[in-house]
């Protein structure tokens, strides 16, 4: 547990969901069983049209969230997560996938750079001592080191994992409004949004559980094309 002392904040922990029902549920009690001194939870499910059993569990367990929003078709991963910031209310937004790649029982690991030095911006990094990391993709890693690198070099940072789904950044530095993108390179987006507003940004270092296509995982490596205009764009015509 984190002792320092400091000002109390809330946090909006963003969770899209599509046909999760096999992990909703455990990714929901994991988020809820973290108790930092000084830290409020706000927790808001969306739920991407799903047609497994995932809102059924998620209406039968109401007391893990604090807010649900269905949207009734199938939108994407990007228009979920919009959905969800324009009904944030949190200081910082968390984003949390669904399906057990990144562990909530870091959250305070992420939260110690807001607490100690007041960060706008932390990035939860794969690739900087990582305990604990599964084997993934080769051209996965590849993608990833070649889009870091380009945000770099646009964004004067330093970043080395820019596509980790674990990002904290003060709400306040991105207007949902302004959003424009609803695929999986609105990430970068909303990096680039905020690093262009933000004056203390950090890394920490995290473990990573990734899954195999069989067991569900959506981005391919061809998302990486459309990572890589959005961030030329971002940064050329703001």
């Amino acid at each position: 547990m984190i002792q320092k002392k400091f000002n109390k904040f809330k946090i909006t922990v963003l969770i899209p969901t599509y046909n999760e029902d096999g992990t909703i549920i455990e990714i929901l009690k994991a988020v809820s069983e973290e108790v930092i001194e000084g830290v409020l939870f706000e927790i808001i499910v969306i739920d991407d049209g799903s047609t497994d059993l995932t809102v059924e569990l998620l209406e039968k367990n109401s007391t893990l969230y604090t807010k649900l929003i269905k949207r009734k078709t199938n939108g994407g991963k990007g228009a979920a997560v919009k959905d969800g910031l324009l009904q944030a209310t949190g200081d910082y937004i968390l984003f949390q996938d669904a399906d057990l790649e990144y562990d909530p029982a870091e959250y305070e690991k992420l939260l110690r750079p807001i607490i100690q030095f007041d960060a706008d911006i932390v990035m939860g990094s794969r690739l900087i001592g990582s305990p604990c990391t599964r084997v993934s993709y080769f051209w996965h890693k590849v993608g990833n080191r070649l889009i870091t690198f380009i945000f770099n070099v646009l964004n004067n940072t330093t970043f080395t994992d820019v596509y980790s789904c674990f990002l904290v950044y003060r709400r306040k530095l991105v207007n949902p409004k302004d959003v424009i993108t609803e695929g999986w390179e609105q990430q970068a987006e909303l990096l680039s949004r905020a690093v262009a507003n933000a004056d203390n940004i950090f890394e920490v270092p995290i473990s990573y559980f990734g899954r195999t296509y069989d067991e569900g995982k959506k981005i391919k490596s061809h998302h990486a094309i459309f990572v890589i205009w959005t961030i030329f764009l971002r940064r050329f015509f703001k």
